[in-house]
This record gives C-alpha cells, sequence and structure tokens, in this order.
C-alpha cells in the first residue's frame, strides 16, 4: 500500500503521556521485584536487582513515591475519560461476549470501555492504599509514629494490595497484548481507524464530530 492509500492514524495519547506511562511502569516492576525481596527470603535475592538488601529497603519507597506521583499526574489527565455511563454498564453485561469475540453483541464504546474503566478506578485505591500503608511502614521517617500493632497491619495490607495490583496489571497487560494494536497505542500514541471503529467506536464518532457524548 502507498502512502497515498494509507489510513490517516489517530492520535490515542501524547508523548508526555506515553512517557509517563512507561515511567509507572518501569517504577511498578521495580516495586513488585524488590518488594517480593522484602516479603519473603525465598525472594531475597532479588535485592541484587537495587544494590542489596539495606539499598532495597531505603530505595523501595522512595520508588513507591515516584509511582504514585506519576500515575496521579496519569489519572488527573485521564479522570473525566472513565467516568462511567449507562452504555458502561452494558458493555460489563456483555463481558462474556467479550472473551468469545462476539463483536457483533458487544455495545459500542467510548475512549474506554467499561472494563478499562473498571481497572482504572481499582488501580487508584490500590495505589491509595499502598502509600497510605507504605508510609506507616517507613521506619526511616514516619513509623515511630504509630503503634507497633497499626505498623503490623499496614505490613499485611499493605501486601494485600500489592498482590491485587500485581493481578491488576496482569490482567492490563494481558488486554493490551490480546487486543492487537493496543500496545502501538502505548508506544507510538497512535491507532489506525480500523482498530478505533471496531474497539472504540462512540469515541471515534466523537472525533468526527457526528456524536456529543460517551467520552
Amino acid at each position: 500500500m502507498n502512502e497515498v492509500n494509507k489510513p490517516r492514524l489517530i492520535q490515542r495519547y501524547t508523548a508526555s503521556q506515553r512517557i509517563n506511562h512507561w515511567i509507572i511502569a518501569i517504577t511498578f516492576v521495580l516495586l513488585a521485584l524488590s518488594g517480593l525481596a522484602l516479603f519473603h527470603p525465598s525472594f531475597y535475592w532479588l535485592t541484587n536487582l537495587l544494590g542489596g538488601g539495606v539499598w532495597t529497603r531505603i530505595l523501595h519507597p522512595f520508588i513507591g513515591v515516584v509511582m504514585f506521583v506519576c500515575f496521579a499526574i496519569f489519572a488527573a489527565r485521564m479522570f473525566g475519560h472513565n467516568l462511567m455511563n449507562r452504555n458502561d454498564v452494558q458493555w460489563i453485561k456483555h463481558f462474556g461476549d467479550v472473551m468469545s469475540n462476539r463483536e457483533d453483541k458487544i455495545p459500542a464504546a467510548g475512549r474506554y470501555n467499561g472494563g478499562q474503566k473498571l481497572l482504572f478506578f481499582a488501580l487508584i485505591l490500590l495505589m491509595i492504599g499502598l502509600l497510605l500503608t507504605g508510609v506507616v511502614m517507613w521506619r526511616s521517617y514516619f513509623a515511630y509514629l504509630f503503634p507497633i500493632w497499626g505498623i503490623r497491619l499496614a505490613s499485611l495490607l499493605h501486601a494485600l494490595f500489592a498482590f491485587l495490583m500485581i493481578c491488576a496489571i496482569i490482567v492490563h497487560i494481558y488486554a493490551g497484548i490480546w487486543v492487537k494494536g493496543s500496545v502501538q497505542a502505548m508506544t507510538r500514541g497512535t491507532v489506525t481507524p480500523g482498530w478505533a471503529w471496531k474497539h472504540h467506536r462512540n469515541w471515534l464518532r466523537q472525533l468526527r464530530g457526528t456524536t456529543t457524548h460517551n467520552k
């Protein structure tokens, strides 16, 4: 296909949004691995990633703050696009059709579908939970402010939130790979009109000025 006949690509993410996303992704990997190293002795060898046990304990919370700040910026920019509406509820009800690739039965989605929106708010809650429990556990700066039972409870909840976060990110990665063309959106920032029409039809209609709802 020559340049004239190529479909015009649609921008889905700006360069700054993509950079922010990949900072979040890299810091998440570092936190997941170093967190496992601190969680159980069998994973202690993972501390070598950050220079050993002492450095892992020092750097882990600071990397967590970096991820939280970057995620907060990204979430603030995308919040308006992730508000649930009745069309999203219908999309969720047709989740079985989504998994079975019965495209004709799935309601048209906006910029994000119902499943993506649920994941978005789940990540927000988990990030807040990880931050709050992490602060309580941060011995060098804040742990002395809390009783020992509070630190132990925070440690338990932090591990639970981290586990749920890892599961959520696995779902996010799987969905990105499963829906062909999604990875390109976060690497190059663009998608084809065909991809947008197939997966986010109402968003494409909005971009073309044929609808004024369903972000």
